[in-house]
């Protein structure tokens, strides 16, 4: 009984122990593995076989990485190089540890005490002379030390200094051309998690080509203490002479430096190659392939090698056949480059042949497409957009776009940036649908100081106006800039300027802004929380032109589309009753009053109004019943210039008190009233009594009459 309690705790014990280990994949264990190795070796003695087996493998190591650097296109191609580069540099000095411990041990027993390879690099390669094979080994450790290392140590740090500087001015170009629509969102992420990346790596090179550095000089240490030890041990306790034991050890101690000082080479070579590299999408080869084709430099490397052959003395014939060999280089490539440049013509001519080809027809792509919204620039302004010389219109554009976007409700298109010769220098044009909306003249270098109406002085400058609003300005130098705060002006860059001028154009266009995409991507954005509820509206109760129609009425007026659930809904209701999009629109505005007045006025704040005299909204009322409804309301001139001056009049008043200008009339004619007036008084907020919520206290703080102009 006993025995079988027992059998089964085992069979339990290896069950769950199987278990355990299922859960590790070997793929994962090789690093783990190799650092157990690297810390038996400094501990534990190891034999010659095993031992011939570990310097092998690290010269196998070695010639790996380096192939890999050579063939890398990119210094991430190869991110992991510095945790390699220390791992390999552990497992060599872990070597040289194991096998110091084996030469000082066991080296009196003869030149294969160590194992294999420490002899054959003892005898075969510097013919069992220690002398020449110490002055070998040093040789490899001037160029290791002295030339490569001490070079890519340098090149790493200053490509660390340069990464990390010039990763502000990288984020700011990723911006732009997200901004000007050249790559998406993915991408954009894509190349800010590289540039992340690459400044992690030239950190971690800075710091790993010190891992080569200190490895060189451990060489170097190592070599001369086992010199000294193995001359101590050899003489001291194995009863050798000095020559015998100078032999033996000096020469195991001179090949076990260079089987170690090779791989160390080959490892400084790759930290070399890694840090100088050039990111572009060429291996190394391939670059050198390219560059050196140079017809030019082999004809005169050619002539020159041939005249030094000619000199009495020089071994003619090497000089003069490779002389011959390289000008014989550069006539097959002067020849290629002759015929690619006439491939090209003849295709160029080809392609003009054929755009001029009476016979040929035009296509779609000969026709381009204008831009919703664009921004040209003369070529004075280009210093503006250039972000490597601190230009700073591209991150401005891309915050006015950020902007609009969130207050407006929808994504804005990204604005493109072009420079147009046919434009003044200094001069600027905001295109919206290939028609110029707006314009400006910028002064790059200097500053706008703006005069809002209370300057206490005026200031030396170039006078101007305000693109936006057309305020008096004048531009001043930046130094200026403290100065002409001082008096009371606003001061703004040249950037600032235009970006301002942009954000003002389009919020009164925004209209503009919203097509049949932009609706249908709000459509989506609502579907994805509540399907059943735009399944039901489209299209099967309005088509989705009706709905940005409604859309555009609201944007018209400066309101927020954020609350689409909300417009879906008043919509869906609605269209039963009405398919006219202005009938919406004013269905649809009563449920957006909350929002309509929270953007006037602060919470909890009376709300200051304008109103008509009820004889005057009552006239009003007859006119629009009197006319079609396709006409709308055509107001005798007399009344409608009387109408206008009364609420210019009181606009004023209103909002010299510092309150918004809010003009309230009945359901009925605001509509048509806040059409007719939007363009004389853009200030002028025209609500209806229905979408000022229940709640809202109101404070009427003029009534407009025509006659008596209260």
């Amino acid at each position: 009984m006993i025995l079988l309690g027992s059998t089964l705790m085992a069979s339990a014990i290896l069950s769950n122990i199987r278990q355990d280990l299922s859960k590790f994949e070997l793929s994962s264990l090789g690093v783990p593995l190799l650092v157990l190795l690297i810390l038996s070796m400094l501990i534990l003695p190891l034999p010659p076989f095993l031992l011939d087996v570990l310097f092998t493998f690290n010269i196998m190591i070695g010639l790996i990485i380096i192939m890999v650097a050579i063939n890398s296109q990119k210094p991430l191609d190869f991110s992991s190089f510095p945790s390699i580069l220390l791992l390999a540099t552990m497992l060599r000095l872990g070597l040289n540890v194991a096998s110091t411990r084996m030469v000082l041990v066991n080296g009196h027993e003869g030149p294969d005490a160590a194992g294999k390879v420490i002899e054959a690099f003892g005898a075969f390669v510097i013919g069992g002379n220690y002398l020449v094979g110490f002055i070998i080994f040093s040789i490899l450790m001037i160029i290791n030390f002295i030339v490569v290392t001490k070079g890519a140590g340098r090149v790493s740090e200053v490509i660390a200094r340069f990464t990390l500087d010039a990763m502000p001015g990288k984020q700011m170009a990723i911006d732009a051309d997200l901004n000007a629509g050249v790559i998406d969102q993915e991408t954009a992420k894509h190349r800010r998690e590289e540039i992340s990346q690459e400044s992690d790596f030239f950190g971690s090179m800075d710091g790993a080509s010190k891992f080569v550095r200190g490895d060189a000089i451990a060489g170097l240490l190592i070599l001369l203490i086992n010199i000294i030890g193995g001359l101590a041990v050899g003489i001291g306790q194995h009863d050798l002479s000095f020559s015998e034991a100078g032999r033996i050890y000096v020469l195991l101690t001179i090949g076990d430096g260079l089987v170690a000082q090779i791989p160390s080479l080959l490892l400084s070579l790759a930290t070399a190659i890694i840090v100088t590299r050039v990111t572009t999408s060429q291996t190394m080869t391939d670059q050198a392939k390219t560059q050196l084709n140079n017809p030019m430099a082999m004809f005169v490397a050619s002539g020159i090698l041939i005249l030094m052959g000619m000199v009495p003395g020089m071994p003619h014939f090497i000089f003069l056949t490779l002389g011959f060999g390289a000008g014989g280089v550069g006539f097959i490539l002067a020849n290629q480059a002759r015929v690619a440049v006439q491939q090209a013509a003849l295709g160029d001519s080809t392609q003009v042949a054929e755009e001029k080809s009476p016979s040929e027809e035009l296509d779609w792509d000969d026709v381009d497409q204008v831009d919703l919204v664009g921004l040209d620039i003369g070529y004075g302004l280009i210093p503006l957009v250039n972000t490597e010389t601190g230009g700073q219109l591209l991150p401005r554009v891309k915050g006015v776009r950020k902007k609009l976007s969130a207050e407006l409700g929808f994504l804005v298109q990204p604005i493109r940036i072009r420079d147009n010769l046919d434009l003044a220098p200094d001069v600027y044009h905001i295109v919206m649908n290939g028609v110029v909306r707006g314009k400006g003249e910028i002064k790059v270098g200097r500053e706008m100081a703006i005069n809002p109406g209370q300057a206490l002085g005026t200031i030396e400058g170039m006078p101007t106006k305000e693109p936006a609003f057309g305020l008096d300005a004048v531009w001043i130098e930046p130094s200026q800039r403290d100065y002409a705060r001082t008096l009371g002006y606003t001061v703004v860059d040249a950037a600032t300027a235009v970006a301002t001028h942009l954000n003002t154009l389009l919020r009164n266009n925004c209209a503009e802004l919203l097509s049949h995409d932009e609706t249908q991507q709000l459509l989506d954005k609502v579907a994805a929380r509540s399907p059943k509820l735009v399944e039901d509206l489209v299209p099967g109760k309005l088509p989705l032109a009706t709905i940005t129609k409604v859309l555009q009425n609201i944007l018209d007026e400066s309101v927020s589309v954020r609350d689409m659930r909300t417009i879906i809904e008043v919509l869906s209701t609605e269209s039963g009753n009405t398919q006219d999009p202005d009938d919406l629109t004013a269905a649809v505005r009563p449920r957006l009053g909350r929002m309509i007045v929270q953007g006037l006025i602060d919470v909890n704040t009376s709300l200051p109004v304008i109103t008509l005299n009820p004889s005057l909204e009552q006239m009003l009322h007859n006119i629009l019943q009197q006319s079609s409804k396709g006409q709308g309301l055509v107001i005798e001139p007399n009344l409608a210039e009387g109408l206008f001056n009364a609420l210019a009049e009181n606009t004023q008043k209103v909002e010299n008190q510092g309150h918004p200008a809010v003009l309230v009339v009945s359901p009925g004619i605001r509509p048509w009233l806040a059409k007719i007036i939007r363009h004389r008084l853009p200030d002028l907020t025209v609500l209806s009594y229905s979408e000022i919520p229940d709640d809202q206290a109101v404070k009427v703080v003029a009534t407009v009459d025509v006659e008596n102009n209260n």
